[in-house]
């Protein structure tokens, strides 16, 4: 035989896939998927982001099922304005949830929903500084009215007149205080009166950034204006009580939905763990994550967090490695999509009489 050209092919020699222990997929057969349960099974056979969500719904399965994993959700994005509200109170009814990192402005439109106001289509032949004149601001195809928020700073001030000024605020505790008050005026659902009843924290790392965090803002400067204390606001005691929190668990997971601010904010926990131990002497467990399940459309290679797989974040110390019993789902799909279907499936198979109990945060 001549010798091999540069860039020529070659005989290849052709391997047996089932002697390779490949795993075969299947075709999606509908006739034999008896509820939303047997469908995901089915598309975790199947390719793409079908297989993705297939795949992803048996890790949060594993996960709710596992007595021994404390599980964080992560919200960013306008999930409570998409009206996805009552599936977050779900997970967190049904012990699913048992920690919860959020924007601002994610809580207080949820609040918005939970004090009996609504949100609105979005018509798009409207005119959006005829909305802006009308006061109905617009987020994509909803619309938030600005009598709404008027409404929700109402409930902000009755729940910062309460306040002890002596008492430094934190995110976590004003949302304790809020769902306190949404237990025992508000008929109906609620994410944060659902963390409430079930001893859930809701922390918000930037809290400045949405509109409770203007209404404390503007408390604030009335209470100047009045001549009395100002409200003192530390986010280091959200850092560090939901690092003690998750210290005293025994495995973690977490639930992202979007990315941004809470995901990498959830995540830094365990390079904030080692830190401590390397920077500062102090011996405290070297903890990661054990389950991830993610929900973003984003791509890795925009180089952003929200777009960043967890094989990444194994490289900084946040997740334990599969060959060390990390498991993983990710799917890149609107949440507004992926996250009701998941959920859907997962209850179908726990079952309408599953309750979890996990070690809670002391309060």
């Amino acid at each position: 035989m001549s010798k091999k050209q540069e860039g020529s092919g070659i005989d290849r020699k052709l391997h047996d896939p089932v002697q390779d222990k490949l795993s075969p997929i299947s075709p999606l057969d509908l006739s034999k998927a008896k509820g939303i349960s047997d469908l995901l099974r089915g598309m975790a056979d199947t390719a793409f982001t079908g297989r993705q969500l297939g795949e992803a719904v048996d890790v949060l399965e594993a996960m709710a099922r596992d007595k021994d994993c404390f599980v964080v959700m992560t919200l960013a994005g306008a999930m409570t304005v998409a009206k996805q509200g009552l599936i977050i109170c779900d997970l967190i009814d049904k012990g699913l949830v048992n920690a919860v990192v959020s924007t601002g402005a994610l809580m207080a439109h949820g609040l918005v929903e939970a004090t009996g106001c609504n949100h609105y289509r979005y018509d798009p032949r409207m005119n959006d500084v005829e909305l802006y004149e009308a006061g109905y601001n617009r987020v994509y195809d909803t619309l938030e009215p600005e009598q709404n928020l008027d409404h929700v700073e109402l409930v902000m001030e009755e729940v910062l007149g309460k306040w002890d000024p002596q008492q430094i605020m934190c995110s976590w505790k004003l949302n304790r205080a809020i769902g306190e008050h949404l237990k025992n005026h508000a008929k109906g659902r609620g994410i944060l009166k659902s963390a409430y009843q079930k001893n859930v924290p809701v922390f918000v790392p930037a809290f400045t950034d949405s509109e409770m965090g203007l209404d404390v803002a503007l408390n604030n400067r009335m209470r100047a204006r009045d001549g009395k204390p100002q409200l003192r606001y530390d986010p280091f005691l959200d850092l560090n009580y939901f690092a003690e929190t998750l210290l005293q668990q025994k495995k973690l997971g977490i639930l992202t939905i979007g990315g941004g601010v809470p995901r990498n904010w959830a995540q830094q926990f365990g390079p904030y763990c080692e830190l401590r131990v390397r920077r500062a002497g102090e011996d405290v467990p070297l903890k990661r994550y054990h389950y991830g399940v993610r929900i973003c459309p984003e791509p890795v290679y925009w180089g952003g967090l929200s777009g960043s797989p967890y094989s990444e974040a194994i490289s900084w110390g946040k997740f334990v490695p599969p060959d060390e019993g990390g498991r993983f789902g990710e799917v890149f799909i609107d949440a507004t999509v992926g996250l009701p279907i998941m959920c859907a499936a997962v209850f179908e198979r726990l079952g309408k009489g599953y309750k979890k109990t996990i070690s809670k945060a002391r309060h």
